[in-house]
């Protein structure tokens, strides 16, 4: 059974927003982002429990996503500036929702790739502590070492076990495992499953960077469950298939003039890839 937290959000009509814009007697800025960014007419966004926005660079997904975190107060793992109009504009703003849960969050690529970037991190140090074990135990394991005090005996002690125990051993016993052993892919994939949990309203921002068409598949199947059983809903920026492909999205093309919802065989990247595939049929028939 699906639920949602979020049910609408009203941006300001043109009007409001070149009313603003007249009302700066500032002429030092080059725009008033995120004033005017959307295109005329887009005034309500009403949501389900999985909603897609949908378009492609340039096309203002990423920023309904922040307008979205910053008018509700979700969690955010990296540190956000909109600029110097941002908070001005939410002002503006307005959302029909019941009560946020407090794990609600954003979670987004940049999010992603930072925890990618430690465990690398951690991971090149546990494999460098791992070099200087090998030759330490190489170095004990041929070394006298005699107990002449009590000083001596850790020392002693650590040179004892390189003689009795394999090297394998010896290092094992020293060394936690490495924290991920997975792939690029597999490391985002985890980052996600371990931040979607249940009861809450998440905010993913392009969650495909990274996953192979295996992986967006667990994630999508992962989604679905999650807004499915675990009262879990989401609003998602991407122009994945797999993603796009999930069943009762409600999907709104940021492309189309005035912007509307579409199912996903009508969007433009869907079916230009259609066409790659239609254009190559008889090369997939006699792959066979």
């Amino acid at each position: 059974m699906f639920k949602t937290y979020l049910n609408r959000l009203d941006l300001p009509c043109r009007i409001i927003e070149e009313d603003f814009i007249c009302s700066q007697r500032r002429t030092c800025y080059s725009n008033f982002y995120p004033f005017k960014i959307f295109p005329e007419g887009l005034e309500t966004i009403t949501f389900s429990p999985i909603t897609i926005l949908y378009g492609g660079n340039g096309s203002g997904k990423s920023t309904l996503l922040n307008i979205i975190a910053e008018k509700l107060g979700v969690i955010r793992h990296s540190a956000f500036n909109g600029g110097a109009f941002f908070k001005e504009y939410l002002k503006q703003c307005n959302t029909e929702c019941g009560e946020i849960p407090e794990k609600s969050q954003i979670l987004t690529s940049d999010d992603v790739f930072d925890f990618m970037l430690n465990v690398r991190y951690l991971n090149d140090g546990i494999d460098y502590r791992r070099e200087e074990l090998f030759e330490d135990w190489l170095t004990r394991k041929y070394a006298e070492h005699k107990l002449k005090s009590m000083a001596d005996y850790e020392d002693w002690k650590e040179s004892y076990d390189a003689k009795t125990k394999s090297q394998s051993k010896y290092v094992k016993e020293r060394l936690m495992r490495n924290v991920d052993m997975h792939s690029n892919g597999e490391s985002a994939l985890k980052y996600f499953v371990d931040h979607i949990t249940e009861d809450a309203l998440y905010l993913l921002d392009e969650p495909e960077n990274s996953l192979a068409i295996n992986l967006q598949q667990e994630l999508s199947r992962y989604i679905y469950d999650s807004a499915m059983h675990y009262n879990c809903q989401f609003v998602i920026a991407t122009h994945s298939p797999i993603l796009l492909a999930m069943k009762d999205t409600t999907i709104y093309d940021l492309d189309a003039r005035p912007v509307t919802t579409r199912i996903w065989t009508e969007l433009e990247n869907i079916r230009m890839f259609y066409e790659f595939f239609e254009s190559h049929r008889d090369e997939f028939s006699k792959a066979v």
